[in-house]
C-alpha cells in the first residue's frame, strides 16, 4: 500500500477509536473477514475477544478495546482508504490496518488465548 493511503488508513483508524460498537457490527465484521485472506484468524480472534469483553466474561483495559472497537468499525465502515470495491487493492487497507491492530494487541491475544483454554478445561 501506498504510505499517503497507509496515512489516510491511520487517520481514519483513530476517527474510529471511538465508535460505539454494537451486535451488528460484529456480524458484518465477521462476514467480511472472509476477505482478509491471511489476517483472517487474527482479526476473528479481534472479534471474538470483544464479544467476550462486552458479555462480561473477559476483561482488558480500556486502550486495548478501543483498537479492537477501531479496527471493527474500521473493516465494517463503507469509508476507508481504498474503497472495498476497487479490486484486490479494496481490501489492502483492511488487512493492514487488522495486522497493525493485531501487532499492538500481541501480549493480549496471548492472555485471551491462554484465557480460552483454560475455559475450555
Amino acid at each position: 500500500m501506498k504510505k499517503g493511503n497507509f496515512n489516510k488508513a491511520m487517520l481514519l483508524f483513530e476517527l474510529f477509536r471511538k465508535h460505539r460498537i454494537n451486535g451488528d457490527d460484529l456480524a458484518k465484521a465477521e462476514s467480511k473477514s472472509a476477505y482478509l485472506d491471511e489476517k483472517v484468524d487474527e482479526f476473528r480472534l479481534l472479534i471474538s475477544m470483544c464479544k467476550d469483553v462486552f458479555a462480561g466474561r473477559y476483561h482488558m483495559d480500556k486502550w486495548n478495546l478501543s483498537v479492537i472497537v477501531a479496527t471493527t468499525a474500521y473493516v465494517v465502515s463503507p469509508l476507508d482508504a481504498i474503497p472495498d470495491m476497487v479490486p484486490l487493492m479494496g481490501w489492502m487497507d483492511d488487512v493492514t490496518i487488522v495486522a497493525y491492530a493485531a501487532s499492538k494487541l500481541t501480549d493480549e491475544m496471548q492472555k485471551y488465548k491462554a484465557f480460552i483454554q483454560a475455559k475450555a478445561g
